[in-house]
């Protein structure tokens, strides 16, 4: 019996090609945004599908489309895996689907980027680079010291895909790298590893706090006036995984009386930022609009993914990213 795959009819155009040159064994049924699969030159309700897996990429998203799309996968009659183009599960159709016995893959793919992103963006605040345009906007000649990377002492909470990519990364500037995950596990990317009944004990050494944990009800709010107040002078506090752990009006208290010195955000309790949020104006708030996973390659290592994943389901072999139904 072939695989049924069920996927969005744009992303079959997309992946079409690449995924008939596995010469896998696939019934392909795309929908639409009506909400109707295609079965055979026929169309189908998603109450009448049953599929062994199911690809959201992330042509859902860019067409506007993701919640529909998330309903017509919960109204399946069954899904046995879904592979999506989140990293973070924290949305409650993931649950939903969980708990109708789908297996479910999240994507590593952002990491790469993410981890890029924080880099450059804690360069930019390390390097004095608008004083260096203005020196030479004004052909002036001076010395502009900066704040190396070396030796700094990097905390990140959450070590999944994207943590270990920053943690790479960090690592390669002679950083020192302490992470908080569910369990002590050592890394050869981490000095020192902990859980979160270390983390009282790891901030006040920490250079770069850089929030990559997913939320739940243990995480929520978990960047809070306790955290705040544990941070040394001239920390700096990166936020690239959910704006619900923060506590906002503890994070702007915090600012103000200069720990964290600088909050990078890219993620927020609500998108888009209302404009008439303090965040948007305060002097020591860098703020990108839930930018971080948008790097040149990440399409392609989420197509990547999702055909090494159906080339191995294909073959019995385990799947790449599976999150543990419990972790969800």
């Amino acid at each position: 019996m072939p695989i049924t795959l069920g996927m969005f009819e744009t992303s079959y155009a997309h992946i079409g090609e690449r995924l008939r040159a596995l010469g896998l064994d696939l019934a392909v049924h795309t929908f639409g945004k009506d909400g109707m699969f295609l079965v055979e030159d026929k169309k189908a309700p998603a109450c009448e599908m049953v599929l062994d897996y199911m690809w959201l990429s992330s042509h859902i998203n860019a067409e506007g489309f993701r919640d529909r799309a998330f309903d017509i996968a919960l109204d399946c009659k069954s899904i046995g895996v879904l592979q999506t183009f989140n990293a973070g599960l924290d949305h409650p159709f993931y649950r939903q689907l969980s708990a109708k016995g789908a297996r479910i893959c999240n994507s590593s793919a952002q990491g790469v980027a993410i981890a890029e992103y924080t880099l450059g963006q804690v360069l930019a605040v390390f390097q004095p680079i608008e004083k260096q345009r203005s020196l030479q906007a004004g052909k002036e000649w001076q010395i502009t010291p900066f704040r190396e990377i070396w030796r700094t002492n990097w905390l990140i909470i959450g070590f999944g895909a994207i943590g270990q990519e920053i943690a790479r990364r960090v690592k390669a500037f002679s950083a020192t790298t302490s992470v908080v995950r569910r369990t002590p596990q050592a890394s050869p990317l981490a000095d020192q590893v902990g859980t979160s009944a270390d983390l009282e004990r790891f901030l006040p050494a920490a250079d770069v706090v850089v929030l990559a944990c997913s939320l739940n009800d243990d995480t929520r709010g978990l960047a809070n006036a306790t955290l705040f107040a544990a941070l040394k002078p001239g920390a700096v506090l990166v936020n690239i995984a959910r704006g619900g752990l923060i506590d906002d009006a503890a994070m702007l208290a915090a600012l103000d009386a200069g720990k964290p010195a600088i909050a990078i955000l890219d993620v927020f309790h609500q998108e888009p930022l209302a404009t008439s949020n303090p965040l948007w104006t305060h002097p020591r708030v860098r703020l990108t609009s839930h930018t971080s996973f948008s790097g040149s390659g990440v399409r392609a290592r989420w197509d990547q993914l999702f055909l090494d994943n159906i080339a191995r389901f294909a073959r019995g072999e385990p799947l790449i990213h599976e999150v543990d139904a419990k972790d969800i």
